[in-house]
C-alpha cells in the first residue's frame, strides 16, 4: 500500500483519477452499454463507478488492476440496475398499473422544428411552456415558479401555443 502526504493526496489524486478515467471511460462506457442496452443509463452507471472507486483507488496496489475493479464495478451497479428494473416491474403488474399506450421515439427532425419553433418565443412565452408541459407543473406551480399570476400562465401558454401552430402551419 502506497503512503502520501496529505497535501500531495489532492494533487495526485486528481491527477491520477483524471488519468485513469481517461484510460478507461470508452471501455467502461461500452461494458455498461453492452449491459443495459442505454447510452444514456451506461454513462450514469461508468460515472457512478468512478465515484465509488474515486476513494479507494489510492488503495490500488497495482495501478494496472483499476480496470478490473472498475469493470467488476459497472457490471455490480448494472446487476443491480436490472434488479431494480425487475422489482419496479413485478410492483407495476401487482398494482394493474400499465402505461396507456406505447411511448413514441420523437423524430429527430420534428424535434429540431419544434425547438426552433420554442426559440422563437418571447423568455416569458417559453418558460411557462417549458414548466407547463417538459416539467409537468400544475398552472399554479408554474405561476409560483415565475413569480407571476395563474391567469399569466394560462395567457402565457395560450399565445406561445398559438405562435407555435401559426408556425408549424406556415413551414
Amino acid at each position: 500500500m502506497m503512503t502520501l502526504e496529505v497535501g500531495t493526496v489532492e494533487r495526485v489524486a486528481g491527477g491520477r483519477l483524471a488519468e485513469l478515467y481517461e484510460r478507461h471511460v470508452v471501455e467502461a462506457v461500452r461494458l455498461a452499454y453492452l449491459l443495459t442496452g442505454d447510452r444514456a443509463l451506461a454513462e450514469d452507471l461508468v460515472q457512478d463507478a468512478f465515484v465509488r472507486l474515486a476513494g479507494r483507488f489510492l488503495d490500488v496496489r497495482h495501478p494496472d488492476g483499476f480496470s478490473h475493479y472498475l469493470r467488476r464495478t459497472v457490471v455490480n451497479l448494472a446487476n443491480s440496475w436490472h434488479r431494480r428494473r425487475k422489482v419496479e416491474r413485478a410492483y407495476l403488474e401487482r398494482e394493474g398499473v400499465r402505461p396507456d399506450a406505447p411511448i413514441a421515439i420523437p423524430d429527430p427532425g420534428e424535434r429540431d422544428a419544434l425547438w426552433r419553433r420554442l426559440q422563437r418565443l418571447s423568455p416569458k412565452q417559453r418558460a411557462a411552456i417549458v414548466l407547463r408541459f417538459y416539467e409537468d407543473l400544475s398552472e399554479e406551480q408554474t405561476a409560483e415558479a415565475m413569480g407571476v399570476a395563474r391567469g399569466t400562465v394560462k395567457s402565457l401558454v395560450s399565445r406561445g401555443l398559438q405562435i407555435m401552430r401559426s408556425q408549424l402551419e406556415g413551414d
